[in-house]
């Protein structure tokens, strides 16, 4: 927060120009309808003085029926130009924050990995929805207030003004000691406001994280706890979001007293003229009425200046998202993709202090196996990620086909690559929608012969709806040995040269580490694979296992090569046959 913060004006222009603009013909029509709203209320105030002056002082009911048709019809076409405006603005007011979501979402992803990593999934989803929800309510109520409350205001301060301009200035003669304070309280509530919304964030994060990790929070009789950690996050969001609401009700309360002043001022004033003679009756009740229904407006437009910071509360935030941009984009002019071995040469990474690869060198030969095994933390997974550059090294090279990855399209990059991993990704939707996504020109003929050739079949076809059933929530429907079968179907589909296998057999049982692994030695077949394994008992097959510590390679070879050296493999080795007996 050490940057100067946008000014609300810099902020509005830039939503206007960027979002709310391409309306302006359908706005047009609604701020016309607000002219006759808020013109409406100044000719019922004129209409006063006939009614006192003329009907009411003579005695007779002559002309109240043209009196009574004006006003009725006056309010008639209120009530009418009201109803039209408040559908436009709000329509209008719909569709920029939908098309503001959408925009945000798309601009969202194409951040790079680290800025998921450094906000959290509910923090960002109160940047979509809260604060976008947030600025349509309160700028529809803005924009009406502005274009029927000016209106209105104009409207009657012209039949006082007409009336006696002595009069207007002294009813109006305290409004400007009202400048400073109202100053003062607009900065109040952009500060209130804007840690509300923080709050707001954080009470997100806490209901993601908490719904997102039930099971544990059962299983260890968190249930308290987290209900505490709730409520002391909703302790934190009261608080300036109180405070803001305190500094919005300021503004029309101050309003409030110096119209309190302007009245009596008015009723001393007015009635001694009426008592010399200097006016008459009428022209004082069609001022008073004026005078009345003059404050209302003007407590609803200081009301604006308050709304519009907490707008640009949540108006700052959303655009601090567009201001963050990748760093991980294609290069200007892509070299072309050819198929090749895998080379990373003298690679080095750390997640801002931390060394995770330290001149990290090894290839993998294409259509063959490579094994990268090591103790957690050794850097294996790093390598898929560098690889499908979700990140890019600080120095050193990857290489596809002698070409670096850096030089490729990043499109193509990444469809040339298929990844399964430990935790399998899958969406409320469809097996067969999951595994569509592996290619979404896909058919349904083709779905289903990678659906077969993943064994998901086996356990798909007992299900009520087949293909078609719902995976439900990150899958929680299926077992974590179907999923992984969804995920290997998906990577079938994608049919990519490259095939990357994260611990694809980890969590699994033993019949399910059957089925899987028949499967993706099935999807391995003819592709040039990487898998990062902990059983080593799995990889006893991979043309070559590179064997990894503290982000270094320290052996390279085969299974039985390895094992007749005693070194570093040899050890993991038994040690995990030692730990399985």
């Amino acid at each position: 927060m050490s940057e100067p913060q946008p000014s609300t004006r810099i902020l509005f222009r830039r939503l206007w120009s960027e979002h709310i603009r391409q309306y302006w013909p359908i706005l047009a029509v609604a701020v016309a309808l607000m002219s006759l709203e808020g013109a409406a209320i100044g000719a019922f105030a004129w209409l006063v003085r006939p009614l006192f002056d003329t009907l009411f002082t003579s005695g007779s009911m002559d002309g109240v029926t043209w009196v009574a048709l004006a006003v009725g019809g006056l309010f008639l076409l209120r009530a009418t130009a009201g109803f039209l405006q408040r559908i436009l603005v709000v329509g209008v007011g719909l569709k920029v924050v939908t098309g503001l979501q959408a925009r945000l979402v798309q601009h969202l992803l194409s951040l790079d990995m680290r800025f998921f990593q450094d906000n959290a999934p509910g923090a960002l989803i109160e940047r979509v929805r809260g604060d976008t929800q947030a600025l349509q309510s309160v700028s529809s109520a803005v924009l009406m207030s502005l274009g029927r409350d000016s209106v209105t205001l104009a409207s009657l301060l012209t039949v006082m003004l007409v009336t006696d301009w002595r009069w207007t200035l002294f009813a109006l003669v305290g409004i400007p000691l009202l400048i400073l304070p109202l100053l003062a309280v607009q900065a109040f509530i952009r500060r209130t406001a804007y840690r509300a919304r923080i709050a707001a964030s954080r009470l997100s994060t806490r209901l993601d994280e908490m719904f997102h990790g039930v099971q544990t929070i059962k299983l260890n009789r968190l249930e308290a706890s987290e209900h505490r950690r709730f409520r002391d996050e909703i302790r934190l969001f009261l608080r300036p979001s109180i405070q803001a609401q305190i500094g919005v009700a300021a503004n029309p309360a101050m309003v409030d007293i110096i119209a309190a002043l302007g009245f009596v001022a008015v009723l001393y004033i007015g009635g001694q003229d009426i008592i010399d003679g200097e006016k008459t009756l009428g022209e004082f009740m069609s001022f008073f009425t004026a005078l009345g229904l003059l404050f209302e407006p003007l407590r609803r437009l200081s009301s604006i200046a308050g709304q519009l910071q907490t707008a640009s509360a949540s108006l700052e935030r959303i655009y601090s998202v567009f201001g963050a941009a990748p760093t991980i984009l294609s290069p200007g002019t892509p070299r072309p993709l050819a198929p090749g071995d895998i080379r990373f040469d003298a690679v080095e990474f750390a997640y801002d202090d931390a060394p995770v690869l330290r001149k990290l060198s090894f290839t993998a030969k294409a259509d063959e196996t490579t094994a990268l095994v090591g103790a957690s933390g050794a850097g294996k997974t790093t390598v898929f990620a560098l690889l499908t550059r979700l990140i890019d090294p600080q120095s050193g090279r990857v290489e596809i086909g002698g070409v670096s990855v850096e030089d490729l399209d990043l499109e193509q990059l990444r469809d040339t690559i298929a990844v399964v991993g430990q935790e399998t990704a899958l969406f409320d939707e469809s097996i067969a929608a999951n595994i569509q996504m592996g290619d979404l020109t896909a058919d349904r003929e083709a779905v289903e012969q990678a659906a077969q050739n993943a064994s998901v079949d086996d356990f798909a076809d007992l299900l009520p709806d087949r293909l078609d059933t719902a995976v439900g929530p990150r899958g929680s429907a299926l077992s974590g040995g179907q999923r992984q079968r969804v995920a290997i179907a998906r990577a079938m589909l994608k049919s990519a040269p490259i095939l990357l296998l994260d611990e694809p057999t980890s969590a699994l049982d033993a019949q399910s580490e059957k089925l899987v692994g028949a499967a993706l030695d099935r999807l391995a077949e003819s592709r040039t694979t990487i898998v990062i394994a902990h059983r080593l008992s799995t990889i006893r097959a991979a043309h070559k296992i590179v064997v990894m510590e503290a982000g270094r390679v320290v052996e390279e070879g085969t299974h039985d090569e390895l094992l007749a050296r005693s070194g570093a493999y040899a050890r993991l080795y038994q040690l995990q046959i030692s730990g399985e007996e």
